[in-house]
């Protein structure tokens, strides 16, 4: 009813003024599938925890709530894709294990939206849901944001979250929101896997170059920030590690994920990691593996040992179920929902898969202290010291005499080179997901080299 009113204002308009309305179709019921061509984060969520403690509210917020009870909620979610991305599923699981937690019937207050691309459907899939009653929407993919804020101006009473956003804080809607896990944490954790694997490897004699590669969907900073807390964890247990980076440019593309790591694979690589939501590339090393090739996978968002039993080290995971428990607690409590909310292992948002039989001797003890260090605050993934940047050349951070970084935009949000917001160094670490939700570290560290 409400974009039926809206599309008769819209009439009116028109009318008094002789200019041109726009399209406002409506049908967005399982869209066909497209290729998520902006970055976001995505994982299997194996966690149900009840920790909703906020730690990354950056922005002050005024939205006026009243409280809803558990019975009369009406959620909505729209998909990039399906149950068959490992990144749809984990935010699927998260909804489930949000609802379960805090009593709400999934079954019957929860309306998902599959395969919405991202472009004007967005909008069309958040309108119809607006329409149907729905409190709350959230969205899953970065390149959603857009369309979920011109909904969320035509419908001001409903609240709408995108999920890897970053232009709730800029667009001036109270009811737009953004939520985002600490995934830089888990990506360093399972580099602390994969860099105990090579250095058995190492010691053994088996190879001599410890040289990995990571498959990327984009290189956007979220992947960025995600390769090289990766190779960061790698290099706490060997530090002259070094890795290549392919990008596939698509989220979802099981063949040109398992090309890419078969390429590194060629290269030399002996270890492939991957921010991308197929089983593509944790195939492909499996099969090289079993064809004699030295090699052994870290994947993401779900547990790869079912496709990769010998080759599957672990998976970097998001627990995403934190993430929408603590925004839906909030909105049921009538409590403010910040406009940015990031979390992480502290929390129970960041986690790993289970280690897989071909795990060095000792590695779950290094785990341990990774997490460890993380949780009480003496391990920072981007801590200055531990990594080398060359002389920027935009001016959007600076370096001293030894390469380490001692100043960096907190955040450009326009990419004109000037600093919008904030200082990213503090304390002789870069602060991530502190100044918004969403990752913002795009510095191209010394040992990594983008190959496309």
């Amino acid at each position: 009813m409400k974009k039926l009113l809206a599309l008769l204002l819209a009439l009116v308009l028109v009318v008094s003024m002789a200019a041109c309305a726009g399209d406002t179709n409506t049908d967005t019921t399982d869209n066909t599938d497209t290729t998520d061509t902006t970055d976001t984060t995505d994982t299997t969520d194996t966690t149900d925890t009840t920790d909703t403690t906020d730690t990354t509210d950056t922005t002050e917020d005024t939205t006026d709530t009243t409280g809803i009870s558990v019975a009369d909620i009406k959620i909505g979610a729209i998909l990039v894709h399906d149950e068959n991305s490992g990144y749809d599923m984990a935010h699927i699981d998260g909804i489930k294990n949000a609802c379960a937690a805090l009593g709400i019937n999934y079954d019957t207050n929860v309306t998902l939206k599959y395969n919405v691309p991202e472009n004007e459907e967005c909008y069309d899939a958040a309108a119809d849901l607006a329409d149907a009653g729905c409190d709350i929407i959230f969205s899953d993919s970065y390149g959603h944001q857009t369309y979920m804020g011109q909904a969320a101006s035509e419908f001001p009473d409903t609240i709408f979250v995108a999920c890897t956003g970053d232009l709730a804080a800029t667009s001036g809607l109270t009811n737009l929101k953004n939520i985002f896990p600490y995934t830089y944490e888990s990506r360093y954790v399972s580099g602390v896997v994969a860099g105990m694997k090579l250095k058995e490897l190492l010691d053994a004699g088996t190879i001599t170059d410890p040289y990995v590669g990571y498959v990327g969907a984009f290189p956007y900073a979220e992947v960025v920030s995600g390769y090289t807390a990766f190779l960061l964890g790698i290099q706490s247990i060997v530090p002259e590690a070094h890795m290549d980076v392919q990008y596939t440019n698509s989220w979802y593309d099981p063949v040109a994920e398992g090309e890419a790591a078969s390429a590194l694979m060629g290269r030399g690589c002996v270890i492939i990691g991957q921010h991308a939501d197929s089983t593509g590339a944790p195939s492909a090393v499996q099969a090289a593996l079993e064809s004699g090739t030295v090699a052994y996978s870290v994947g993401y968002n779900i547990d790869m040992i079912s496709v990769a039993p010998d080759a599957a080290l672990t998976s970097s995971q998001n627990v995403w179920s934190v993430l929408y428990q603590a925004t839906l607690q909030k909105f049921l409590g009538g409590e403010e929902i910040p406009t940015d909310y990031a979390c992480g292992y502290a929390e129970g948002a960041q986690t790993i898969s289970a280690l897989g039989s071909s795990c060095a001797e000792g590695t779950q003890e290094a785990v341990d202290a990774a997490w460890a260090g993380l949780a009480d605050g003496t391990l920072h993934v981007f801590d200055t010291s531990k990594f080398t940047c060359q002389p920027a050349t935009d001016g959007s951070y600076t370096v001293d005499e030894n390469g380490h970084v001692t100043q960096a935009f907190g955040l450009d949000s326009n990419s004109d080179f000037v600093n919008d917001y904030g200082e990213a160094i503090v304390d002789g670490y870069f602060e991530e997901s502190v100044l918004r939700s969403a990752p913002y570290f795009s510095l191209r560290i010394d040992g990594i080299t983008e190959l496309n």
